[in-house]
């Protein structure tokens, strides 16, 4: 049972994924608008950092949901767990693609993942060859390939706390490195360590969990890039445009069926223990996984989300209603 205080608070606590925000904060307002309870109250605090707060207990001083731009890892859950929330709901709710974007002022870039790898990791293979790391001596992108602009790398993007920046490092960074068969031989903690380490040097810039400030540093500087969710393009895209990554361009189409290199799946997760006590937690995330939210012709869709397989939808929906716990054998 929840103490006392618990049934003090009225409006449901959403924390996390600052990628899921916007799409967050929409369910969120319509459904203040069209049903008797408030609206609830949203925090942009990062997956890494939403999962903290979610699993540090039971009772209303902790959130009831939190979003996250990538699957909770099997450590969080064994950390909820530890803190007595036990039962827990997973909600796919879409995908979402990773852009590399500049101002349209500037040439647009086509970017393979291993000169991403390249122009961003703090070891790199020595330029000279043999299978050896050196500190990253990349300045501009030309001295990578003589193909790519003269400019210095200067790319801004997301802290260790973002779920987009574990998703960026996972699949962008990693993909460029382990086209190196050393780096792919190695012992997977050596390898992750490689791939998965930002240079410090100035030319990779962390912005912290605001995305617009990336969006507004790249309308005024157009030799920078800047990395976050293929949401951000959408709504920026009369001043930014994305880089092509291997070729291909972020679409709804490219990233639904993964065609698009650095495509990654969106959550949420609901602490069923308050679903009970603070009123509206079931039916806002009801309403997230309605055909009018979150499917082909919803009104997420026109702020940046790829909807899930109608069959995944359906499925999730039921999961939702019934507030099914994760056993934590899916992760």
């Amino acid at each position: 049972m929840l103490s006392a205080p618990a049934l003090a608070r009225d409006t449901v606590n959403v924390v996390g994924s600052s990628t899921v925000y916007p799409f967050a904060t929409v369910v969120a307002e319509r459904f203040g608008r069209n049903t008797s309870f408030p609206t609830p109250k949203l925090e942009s605090t990062g997956s890494g950092g939403g999962f903290k707060l979610f699993c540090a207990g039971i009772g209303t001083q902790h959130p009831d949901i939190t979003n996250a731009s990538r699957r909770m890892k099997a450590s969080e859950f064994d950390m909820c767990q530890r803190n007595g929330v036990e039962a827990i709901t997973e909600v796919k709710i879409g995908a979402d693609g990773i852009v590399i974007a500049n101002s349209k002022q500037a040439d647009q870039m086509d970017l393979s993942l291993r000169q991403v790898f390249l122009a961003l990791a703090k070891e790199v293979p020595d330029p000279k060859g043999g299978d050896k790391l050196v500190a990253n001596p990349y300045e501009k992108w030309s001295d990578i390939d003589s193909g790519l602009p003269a400019k210095a790398i200067r790319v801004m993007g997301p802290p260790p706390t973002s779920g987009t920046r574990d998703a960026f490092v996972e699949i962008a960074m990693e993909g460029g490195c382990k086209t190196y068969g050393f780096i792919k031989a190695m012992e997977k903690k050596e390898m992750r360590g490689v791939c998965h380490n930002m240079r410090e040097d100035g030319a990779f810039v962390e912005a912290g969990e605001n995305d617009n400030l990336i969006v507004q540093r790249l309308v005024q500087d157009k030799d920078t890039l800047g990395i976050f969710g293929y949401s951000f393009l959408m709504e920026n895209s009369g001043e930014i445009q994305a880089t092509t990554i291997n070729g291909v361009a972020p679409t709804p189409d490219t990233i639904a069926d993964e065609k698009y290199p650095v495509a990654r799946s969106l959550f949420f997760y609901i602490k069923n223990a308050h679903a009970g006590v603070v009123p509206g937690i079931a039916e806002y995330a009801q309403e997230f996984t309605t055909e009018g939210a979150w499917g082909d012709n919803g009104y997420l869709v026109d702020v940046g989300l790829i909807p899930n397989p109608r069959n995944v939808r359906m499925e999730t929906a039921k999961a939702v209603r019934e507030l099914k716990p994760m056993t934590g054998d899916e992760l």
